[in-house]
């Protein structure tokens, strides 16, 4: 899905498949959350969902290879609340055990692209490889 047409060097991380990946976690995190009664859990539940994406997207626009990796590491540790909260759901009886599974296999895939993004910087950062200036006109 595009979101917009508009396209600048900023918004190069709606190019990234985790991120289009990690906006469909939230959107099933979302669905999910909508028979819940209990608001705060509801909202915290879709509040780490969200947060997975709008981390990659934050750590992305400020540029500099430090930050981008902490926001990714935030984005995984947004994942793992995530799961936590989905278990919570399942534990609870309010996801059935297939519900969960469906939950639990876009979850992972999000967290091995996560991980292999991260390890990519990573070497990126290693080797000196990595440009966080923008360019000249």
């Amino acid at each position: 899905m595009d979101y917009t047409k508009r396209r600048n060097l900023n918004r190069g991380y709606m190019k990234l498949e985790v991120w289009h990946r990690g906006m469909d976690l939230f959107e099933f995190a979302f669905r999910l959350a909508g028979p819940v009664s209990d608001f705060k859990l509801k909202s915290q539940f879709t509040d780490a969902a969200q947060s997975v994406s709008a981390n990659i997207a934050e750590g992305y626009g400020r540029r500099t290879l430090p930050e981008y990796i902490q926001y990714l590491y935030i984005a995984k540790g947004s994942l793992a609340e995530t799961l936590t909260r989905a278990a919570g759901l399942l534990r609870v009886r309010l996801l059935s055990e297939a519900t969960f599974d469906e939950f639990d296999a876009l979850h992972y895939e999000v967290e091995n692209k996560l991980l292999a993004l991260i390890g990519s910087l990573e070497s990126k950062r290693d080797d000196h490889t990595w440009q966080d200036t923008l360019p000249q006109r």
